[in-house]
């Protein structure tokens, strides 16, 4: 199933959160991301529904198996292409920027030659 941009980011955040505390919660998003509460509270909603995250009655919010496959591709794209784009050059700050968006748009083939020859001179 192919997510939209936004829901990618919303899983990759929660995955970043998720290493720096075991507890998440909406508010905790709604400030990585600086959005408001309500617009992250629907995206919840909608990404509980569709089965890639799991809300508790504590407010604490988890990645399932298949939203936790997706956020570390994310994560590892946004990672990979931020180190790249510095290493050719870049401001660590746009790199990361450009990076963000860029993650979403890159195919496999092209983010697999560009890891193939990422160092080489």
């Amino acid at each position: 199933m192919k997510l939209h941009e936004s829901a990618e980011n919303y899983l990759e955040t929660i995955l970043v959160l998720s290493k720096k505390s075991s507890f998440v919660r909406s508010i905790d998003i709604a400030e990585a991301l600086n959005f408001s509460k309500p617009s992250v509270s629907v995206a919840m909603k909608k990404l509980s529904k569709g089965g890639f995250i799991a809300v508790g009655k504590d407010g604490a919010i988890n990645l399932t198996e298949e939203g936790l496959k997706i956020a570390e591709k994310v994560y590892d794209r946004h990672v990979f292409l931020t180190d790249w784009l510095i290493s050719i050059g870049v401001d660590e700050n746009v790199a990361s920027e450009e990076a963000c968006r860029m993650k979403h748009i890159i195919s496999q083939q092209t983010l697999e030659a560009l890891k193939k020859n990422y160092g080489k001179k």
